[in-house]
């Protein structure tokens, strides 16, 4: 896999945990393939999904925000690739979660991120993502 595709990738990631923290679902849509599913494990509490397709996942993200008064930022770092190829990658990233609310800001959740990436018409979407959240919230 070349540099500018892992590059790509990184900023895949990236932009969709901005595009879900600045509540841009327009943008956000495009960072997951049409089919893309998902699924959430929270330790101590199991599994939520798996949410399958673009829709079924923006909606998921939706009324997540509808829910929240605070501002949040989802820190990833940590990449690294699992596997990778010319069309194909998986990728797992480290998240925190901070919150702001009344003047105060708190970490309220940390886990990893393992994606599966696909290259489409040139472009590097999100197939899959499997998250494994530390604790429940």
């Amino acid at each position: 896999m070349k540099s500018s595709d892992k590059l790509a990738i990184h900023e895949l990631l990236s932009r969709a945990a901005y595009c879900f923290d600045e509540r841009k679902l327009d943008v956000l849509k495009h960072c997951f393939t049409v089919d893309a599913s998902m699924l959430v494990n929270i330790t101590g509490s199991g599994e939520v999904g798996p949410f399958k397709g673009r829709e079924a996942i923006i909606k998921l993200m939706s009324d997540t925000l509808a829910s929240q008064t605070d501002v949040r930022r989802h820190v990833i770092s940590n990449f690294f690739f699992e596997a990778e190829g010319n069309r194909a990658a998986t990728v797992f990233s480290s998240l925190v979660v901070t919150s702001v609310e009344n003047g105060e800001i708190n970490v309220i959740i940390s886990g990893i991120y393992r994606d599966e990436v696909v290259k489409e018409d040139g472009d590097w979407r999100i197939s899959h993502r499997h998250l494994n959240l530390d604790i429940p919230f």
